[in-house]
């Protein structure tokens, strides 16, 4: 599927969507595990902090970021009007907001100013052009800004893939036809995992972009070896003309 169609199937399962990923055993705390490692040099739970988190969905990662700093600002940024949708009808702080739009499209102005922590869960791999999706990743974020990706990528394990494969058609695209009758999007998310970079592919991208101590943490249970965190950093720029928004 291209970028539009994915698009439109996530506009079409999202009133399903929660569902379905609260079936999968640590989906949420492992999303709260990757949050915490972004949050880990940000003091006094976010205060006066804005983060983005981009690809936000229904708002999984947002609820994991709003428990880890509950001072922060924060803005969840999705391509997905539906997806969008379902995450605005549910219950948030006041400082929980949303905007539409393209990872690749949004910029500092959107999220009002440049971001003091980007996070981006299960996004890069649903974006047609990931070193354009990290580009502007990167250029959301002011300089020394902690980034976490919250990742898929078994291309480096063979034992991974397998697990994977045999998750998604045992487990995963069964419950998706039992529960919605639609299994396009599932089948997609079985796919394009196979097909995305390995951690290793996928760090040398980061530092492509820009993005400086570039790591890989595990994540533990079922989704160990397929599931990770990427931690990086905005370089710190050394012209002192820049300006930072916000």
């Amino acid at each position: 599927m291209k970028s539009g169609p994915v698009t439109e199937e996530f506009d079409r399962a999202a009133a399903d969507y929660d569902r379905m990923v609260g079936a999968n055993p640590g989906y949420h705390s492992h999303l709260e595990i990757s949050a915490r490692r972004l949050a880990a040099g940000l003091a006094d739970g976010g205060a006066g902090l804005r983060v983005v988190d981009l690809g936000c969905g229904t708002g999984a990662s947002t609820r994991a970021l709003a428990r880890v700093l509950p001072r922060a600002e924060i803005v969840g940024v999705d391509a997905s009007s539906g997806m969008l949708a379902v995450a605005r009808r549910k219950t948030w702080h006041e400082k929980v907001r949303f905007v539409h739009a393209r990872a690749e499209d949004v910029s500092a102005d959107d999220v009002g100013g440049r971001a003091d922590a980007v996070f981006a869960g299960y996004l890069l791999r649903n974006c047609p052009d990931t070193d354009a999706a990290l580009a502007a990743l990167g250029a959301l974020a002011r300089p020394g800004a902690p980034i976490a990706l919250h990742e898929y990528s078994v291309a480096d394990s063979a034992a991974a893939r397998t697990v994977w494969t045999l998750v998604c058609w045992g487990v995963v695209i069964p419950l998706a036809l039992i529960w919605t009758r639609r299994t396009r999007l599932y089948r997609y998310l079985w796919r394009s995992v196979l097909q995305f970079d390995g951690a290793a592919a996928l760090r040398e991208r980061m530092r492509a972009a820009g993005l400086v101590e570039v790591a890989t943490q595990p994540l533990p249970g079922w989704q160990r070896g397929i599931v990770h965190t990427f931690t990086a950093r905005r370089a710190r720029e050394a012209r002192s003309t820049e300006r930072d928004g916000g």
